[in-house]
């Protein structure tokens, strides 16, 4: 039995947005450049896309800090836009952080460093 990906249409048109982004722009800009044009490619989709959205992180209901993800999609999706070697446990850990201050369920990483677009899943 095969089982389905959480919100995959809506990940595979965020993939193909970035891939666009990766093949007009290619590798060797900064995060910054590739997030600001994934957004214009998400909207160009008709995708909702909020940018750089501010979530507070409260403990015994003070407010200890807060958490900036890169884009959220349609409200569903956490992108995080990098551009690094490879991703590593940092990189997964602090995507689950946004994921459970948020409440979403599935995140992607996304690496424009290489020749060949890089992603991966991360589910709560």
């Amino acid at each position: 039995m095969t089982s389905k990906l959480i919100h995959e249409e809506l990940s595979g048109k965020v993939i193909g947005a970035a891939m666009q982004v990766h093949n007009m722009l290619r590798p060797g800009l900064d995060e910054k450049v590739y997030e600001n044009a994934l957004v214009i490619e998400l909207e160009h989709m008709g995708l909702e896309v909020k940018q750089q959205t501010r979530f507070p992180v409260k403990y015994r209901e003070q407010l200890v800090g807060t958490l900036i993800p890169d884009l959220i999609v349609n409200n569903r999706i956490i992108v995080d836009t990098k551009v690094v070697t490879e991703f590593n446990d940092a990189h997964v850990a602090q995507i689950i952080g946004y994921l459970t201050i948020t409440g979403l369920d599935l995140a992607l990483l996304v690496n424009f460093k290489h020749a060949s677009l890089k992603w991966k899943r991360v589910v709560r």
